[in-house]
């Protein structure tokens, strides 16, 4: 089933690209994809069908994009190596590395964590999600390292859905972001929806927004950033990144919500899953797990 989705061209894309535009505020959607629907005749400006990819927008024009129906996606198994921390008949604590995109989505249809799973465990995965993110309770960003839980079969993987839900599913992480942080713990409780201006970025607003709540404290300072250990108690799509550059102090490497410079041998955000602690479906006995930081985290450490 094909889908409209319909915005108003805001100001800081004034006399951009029509692709471009589309791109930066439909989800999922490359620039190379946008310029398919707008040869496709799939998109319209002000009413009116526009066929160029070239074509330039202004400030207050309403964009109308028709979708088409998406492909169905063949998730094939890949012998990919994955770092396997804890595994039952129930489910897998996998350590991720960064760089590694959870599961596939446009753009990147091979060459995730699923599909190393899927060659895992061949084929032994919850179905809850669909044939595009099996066995997948919870996701970390493409560029954020460490622990995600894995469901098996279904009966797991509603059990732990229902622990995050609740919030008894406990989640800590370490970062490296810039500044002085000026209390050694805190709280940032602030409501996170899209983005006005790019659909594709998260942000702290009132409208269509969701509660979210994030506790850190710090465990070291440096001369111009700080090494902070953070707990969450809910999991909004960028949590983290959002209210950290929110209180002014964005994760080092954040390509996103970090300073327009980034420090690019970094190669994205500083962020790690460091922590999981939860009630084993089948047993009720409370697990919990830690990861080392990896690598690329000790080594800016150390050169800080």
């Amino acid at each position: 089933m094909s889908e409209l989705i319909e915005f108003i061209v805001q100001e800081n894309y004034n006399t951009e690209r029509l692709d471009k535009v589309i791109s930066e505020n439909i989800e999922d959607i490359t620039r190379s994809y946008a310029q398919k629907i707008i040869k496709d005749d799939r998109v319209s400006v002000d009413s009116e069908i526009i066929n160029d990819k070239n074509y330039r927008v202004l400030n207050g024009q309403k964009i109308k994009v028709n979708l088409p129906e998406p492909e169905k996606l063949d998730v094939l198994p890949e012998n990919i190596p994955i770092e396997i921390v804890y595994e039952d008949e129930d489910l897998l604590v996998v350590n991720k590395p960064k760089g590694m995109v959870v599961h596939p989505a446009s753009g990147n249809y091979s060459g995730t964590l699923v599909n190393a799973l899927m060659h895992y465990c061949e084929g032994t995965l919850s179905s809850i999600n669909g044939t595009i993110r099996p066995g997948i309770v919870h996701r970390i960003d493409k560029d954020t390292s460490g622990l995600l839980i894995v469901a098996k079969n279904d009966f797991s993987h509603k059990c732990l859905a229902s622990q995050i839900k609740e919030h008894s599913f406990s989640r800590e992480y370490e970062a490296i972001v810039y500044g002085n942080l000026k209390n050694d713990r805190g709280t940032v409780s602030a409501r996170i929806g899209r983005n006005k201006l790019n659909r594709k970025k998260m942000s702290v607003t009132n409208e269509n927004s969701r509660a979210a709540v994030t506790h850190y404290n710090v465990l070291k300072r440096y001369k111009g950033f700080t090494h902070i250990r953070l707990k969450l108690e809910t999991g909004r799509t960028h949590q983290i990144r959002v209210h950290m550059s929110y209180i002014g102090h964005p994760v080092a490497g954040d390509p996103v919500y970090g300073p327009k410079h980034i420090i690019k041998e970094l190669k994205g955000q500083c962020l790690h899953a460091k922590y999981i602690g939860f009630i084993h479906p089948r047993t009720s006995k409370f697990m919990e797990f830690e990861s080392d930081l990896p690598d690329y985290f000790k080594e800016f450490l150390k050169k800080l």
